[in-house]
C-alpha cells in the first residue's frame, strides 16, 4: 500500500531500534505494514504476529489479499489496461460509480462491525490506492472515499509478485490480522514482546491534518491515550517503538512527563522525508520523534 506516513523510508533508522531478541510482534497502527514485512523478509517474527488497525477497510483488503491473491491479480490487471485507456476519468468511475456504492452497501450489512471485503473490492481499494493523490485515504463526513486522482503518467497498479509477497507473509498460521483498537494490546502483550505505534501523526501546521483515516479522525486526547498505553506496556516489559511527530504536542506529552522517564521511554529525534505537500517543493526532510524504550543512543540523533 502507499499509506500517509508510511515506513519504507524510516526503515534504515527504525532498524536500529529492533530488540536483538523478541517474542510475540504487535504492530497496532499496520498502515503500510512496512515494519512487518520487513520483520519477516529477515525471519525475525518467529514468535507470530498480531497486526491491527482500527480501519476497518484496509484489514478488510489485507485478509483478502492474504485469502485470494489469484483473483485479485485478475481483477487488478483488468483495472489497470482499462485506467491505460481512460487515466483519471477511469479513476473517478470507479471512486463514484462503484466502490463508494458497492462499499456503503457493504458497510450498511456491516452494521459498524468489521467488512467482509471481495476480491472485486479489494482490487478497487488497490487501485484507488495506487492512482489516487499520494495514497492518501481519506473520508468525507458521510464516510465516502474522497480522495482525488493523482498525477501519475504510468503508475503500477498490478504488482503481482509483491502481491502475491504479501499475501504469503500475511498468510502464515501465526500472524493474527484483525480490527481493533490500539488500547486493546493491553490485554494480552506481555514483557518480552515487541510493539510497533505507527500513529496518524499529530500535524506540525494547521494545513497538514491527514489524521482522517477513519470517520472519527486522531485527536490530542487520542495521543494522549496512546501515551499512557506505551507507558504501561514499558513498565511491564515490552519492548516498544514509536513513530510520530515532533509536534509541540508530542513533545509536551513525552518530553515533560515524569511517568514517560520512569518508564524508560526516550524520545530520539531523526530526520524524515516529508512526502505529502500540495506544493512539491515543501516536500523535504523534516525531524520526527523516535520513541521507545530499546537501545540507548543512535549514530547521529540525539534524545
Amino acid at each position: 500500500m502507499k499509506w500517509a506516513g508510511g515506513k519504507r523510508q524510516l526503515l534504515p533508522v527504525l532498524r536500529r531500534f529492533y530488540p536483538g531478541q523478541f517474542n510475540r510482534y504487535w504492530e497496532p497502527f499496520l498502515g503500510s505494514a512496512a515494519v512487518f514485512f520487513d520483520l519477516h523478509a529477515r525471519g525475525l517474527v518467529g514468535g507470530g504476529a498480531t497486526l491491527t488497525d482500527h480501519n476497518p477497510d484496509l484489514i478488510a483488503c489485507y485478509r483478502a489479499v492474504r485469502d485470494f491473491p489469484d483473483e485479485i491479480v485478475r481483477e487488478l490487471t483488468r483495472l489497470a489496461r482499462d485506467h491505460e485507456r481512460k487515466g483519471t476519468d477511469h479513476y473517478y468511475e470507479i471512486r463514484n460509480n462503484r466502490f463508494n456504492k458497492e462499499r456503503a452497501l457493504l458497510r450498511a450489512s456491516a452494521n459498524g462491525g468489521e467488512l467482509d471485503y471481495s476480491p472485486a473490492l479489494a482490487a478497487m481499494f488497490i487501485y484507488l490506492n495506487r492512482t489516487g493523490y499520494n495514497g492518501l485515504f481519506r473520508l468525507n463526513s458521510a464516510g465516502e472515499f474522497n480522495v482525488p486522482a493523482g498525477r501519475y503518467s504510468k503508475p503500477r497498479i498490478c504488482d503481482e509478485e509483491n502481491l502475491r509477497r504479501v499475501s504469503e507473509a500475511l498468510a502464515r498460521t501465526d500472524v493474527r490480522l484483525e480490527m481493533r483498537p490500539f488500547e486493546t494490546v493491553l490485554d494480552a502483550a506481555r514483557e518480552g514482546d515487541f510493539l510497533y505505534f505507527d500513529p496518524p501523526y499529530a500535524p506540525l501546521s494547521k494545513t497538514a491534518r491527514f489524521t482522517s483515516y477513519t470517520a472519527d479522525g486522531f485527536d490530542l486526547d487520542d495521543q494522549t491515550r496512546l501515551r499512557d498505553v506505551l507507558v504501561r506496556l514499558a513498565t511491564r516489559g515490552c519492548d516498544v517503538v514509536m513513530s510520530n511527530s515532533t509536534a509541540p504536542e508530542i513533545a509536551g506529552l513525552y518530553e515533560k512527563s515524569k511517568e514517560v522517564a520512569a518508564s524508560g521511554l526516550r524520545c530520539y529525534r531523526v530526520p524524515a522525508r516529508r512526502s505529502i505537500n500540495s506544493n512539491a517543493e515543501r516536500r523535504g526532510t523534516v525531524d520526527e520523534y523516535v520513541i521507545t524504550n530499546v537501545g540507548e543512543t543512535i549514530a547521529g540523533t540525539s534524545p
